[in-house]
């Protein structure tokens, strides 16, 4: 993330379709342990600092520690791998313990915060987590297919071990206002946007679009059945229409100035959606879900998000054929 884009202001605050899935019942009882022992995989994305900086200096309620951290991190992504020895040395900064494996990891945490940066990773590394029943959240993306996306959900779901993933753009104010406040009333539609570069190793959105479909999803929320996408070197549009027949847009951008926003429409007034005002809101729900071990977002909703990115990814392959969400998900 470049650009003060997000992944700007993330850095500088560390070092300074409807029936895609059934959620999963929390674990049985709250941890009774403080402070609750949190550790990173993956140090080649700034959230790791940044995470480690939150729960280790700006929140003084004594109830969280980022005690260790594994590294690894992709191994072939070069954005990626370039920034482990940076972010290594922030979070030691902070007083993390740096380990050689993530079993190592697991012995010494309560709670995990999966950050590689390389998807194609996750899902070798949260079922390492999940069978050793430790609540987990898996930073964007979740997975970089669509099917492993659906493997972690179902092992998290077989092993009743509760998983949280979103993106921080869903905990914009103006957001969170439209989907809890009823500030514009019944949603009936909205267009979002945000940076869509890509990365040819993960399907298109599931690298960064993935930031303006999260917005896109806060205020409409679930219950998109097709899409259709426009796609351009420099951007992407793609058009989901809804099960009660709204439609949102998310606009992808691969030039000109990164930014992150929309605006939602409703039955009483239309809001402009934005701007990004910081990470402190994602942090708060990580921490009070491995509290409750409760997801704040629902599983479903969150793999409806994966399934209208992959069915994007298809409508581009078919020349901006209208895909269904039920068409690309597993069965």
């Amino acid at each position: 993330m470049k650009t003060m884009d997000r992944r700007d202001f993330i850095s500088r605050a560390a070092a300074a379709g409807t029936t895609l899935g059934l959620s999963f019942p929390a674990m049985a009882t709250p941890f009774s342990q403080s402070p609750i022992k949190i550790g990173i995989v993956g140090l080649d994305t700034s959230h790791s600092p940044a995470f480690a900086k939150y729960f280790n200096v700006t929140d003084t309620s004594g109830d969280f520690r980022v005690v260790a951290a594994y590294p690894h991190g992709s191994k072939d992504i070069a954005s990626s791998v370039s920034r482990i020895p940076k972010y290594t040395d922030e979070v030691k900064g902070y007083g993390v313990s740096v380990v050689d494996s993530i079993q190592k990891l697991l012995t010494m945490v309560d709670a995990v915060l999966l950050e590689t940066n390389d998807g194609r990773l996750h899902k070798e590394q949260a079922f390492q987590i999940l069978q050793a029943r430790k609540p987990v959240f898996i930073d964007k993306p979740v997975a970089a297919s669509l099917s492993d996306v659906f493997g972690i959900y179902d092992k998290a779901r077989e092993l009743n071990v509760p998983v949280f993933s979103s993106s921080s753009l869903r905990y914009m104010k103006t957001a969170q206002d439209v989907r809890y406040q009823n500030v514009i009333g019944n949603v009936l539609g909205a267009d979002t946007f945000s940076p869509a570069t890509l990365e040819p190793t993960h399907p298109d959105l599931f690298w960064y679009g993935i930031h303006g479909v999260e917005i896109l999803f806060t205020v409409m929320g679930a219950g998109c059945e097709s899409v259709t996408r426009f796609n351009k070197d420099n951007m992407d549009v793609v058009v989901g229409l809804w099960a009660d027949g709204r439609i949102g847009t998310f606009r992808g951008t691969r030039e000109g100035k990164h930014d992150y926003g929309g605006t939602a429409f409703g039955s009483s007034g239309n809001l402009v959606l934005g701007p990004f005002d910081g990470y402190d809101g994602l942090a708060v729900k990580i921490a009070e879900f491995f509290k409750t071990k409760k997801s704040p977002v629902d599983e479903k909703e969150t793999l409806e998000i994966y399934a209208f990115m992959e069915a994007a990814h298809e409508s581009k392959r078919h020349r901006g054929k209208s895909v269904s969400l039920k068409e690309v998900s597993p069965k």
